[in-house]
């Protein structure tokens, strides 16, 4: 007799279903200790490729690899057990076509247990989103602001201040919709575009640095808790970890170099 747990996660379905409904919590996470602190609020996890500049000190999300995201996805799951968790498929693991793209998302399902994978763009992946999505593998899409472009769209600009680009990137919103992806990540976007992709596609948003609009809104949880040193104009820092962190530093360093420890009988004693 097979034994199941009593707890079910969030699923595509219900994400899907959200669409106008109460606003989508997202938030990356990429080890045990964060997902297990996250996974109490969030409606959804992102094993994001950013995991390569937080985690490992890169300067782009580039260098991720696919056996890095199958490192910190196991990571998650294992520590996380009610939030949809989604992992990156990185930089040149997808690209080439609908045949990389399912070697590379099948190996991140099995051997992580995750739900769905995402990936980066619009029109151009809208036959990659298909081929998975009608194989079983749930999708996310990301459009807008794609870091793993950033060389391509010359940094990491905002997306649509010209009003004649906002036709190409309406076009990816709907491409990602109509070829199965249960979401879309919209980063980098002016708020007029985010909020009209909002309303024109039947599929939920995700903002970061997009619009209130959105259907939710991803937020890389060190930007947010203020311990990157290095964030986009758009975040909004809700605690400053980072400081209260050096200070609790200082505070050990200076307990060591006046050994100021008590003894190890001195400190069971005191908790007899």
């Amino acid at each position: 007799m097979s034994v199941h747990s009593s707890v079910r996660r969030i699923s595509v379905p219900a994400i899907r279903a959200r669409k106008g409904e109460r606003p989508i919590v997202a938030l990356t996470a990429y080890s045990a200790l964060t997902a297990r602190l996250v996974d109490a609020h969030a409606d959804v996890i992102l094993v994001g490729d950013s995991v390569a500049m937080v985690e490992h000190g890169m300067e782009s999300t580039l260098g991720a690899s696919l056996d890095m995201m199958i490192l910190h996805g196991r990571s998650v799951m294992r520590a996380s057990e009610n939030a949809l968790v989604v992992v990156d498929l990185p930089f040149g693991t997808y690209e080439e076509g609908p045949t990389q793209a399912y070697r590379s998302a099948v190996r991140v399902l099995t051997e992580t247990g995750c739900t769905a994978v995402k990936l980066e763009g619009g029109a151009s992946q809208a036959e990659t989103i298909a081929f998975l999505t009608t194989r079983g593998i749930p999708v996310m899409a990301h459009i807008g602001l794609t870091p793993q472009s950033v060389m391509t769209i010359g940094g990491f600009k905002t997306q649509g201040r010209q009003k004649s680009d906002w036709r190409q990137i309406e076009r990816d919103a709907a491409s990602v919709a109509e070829a199965g992806a249960f979401s879309v990540v919209l980063e980098g976007m002016v708020e007029p575009l985010a909020a009209k992709i909002t309303r024109s596609i039947p599929i939920p948003t995700i903002g970061i640095g997009a619009s209130a609009s959105c259907d939710g809104q991803i937020l890389v949880l060190e930007d947010m808790l203020g311990l990157s040193p290095r964030v986009p104009r758009f975040v909004r820092r809700f605690e400053d970890l980072g400081a209260r962190i050096e200070a609790a530093i200082r505070e050990y360093v200076a307990a060591v170099t006046t050994r100021a420890f008590p003894s190890s009988a001195e400190t069971y004693a005191a908790k007899e």
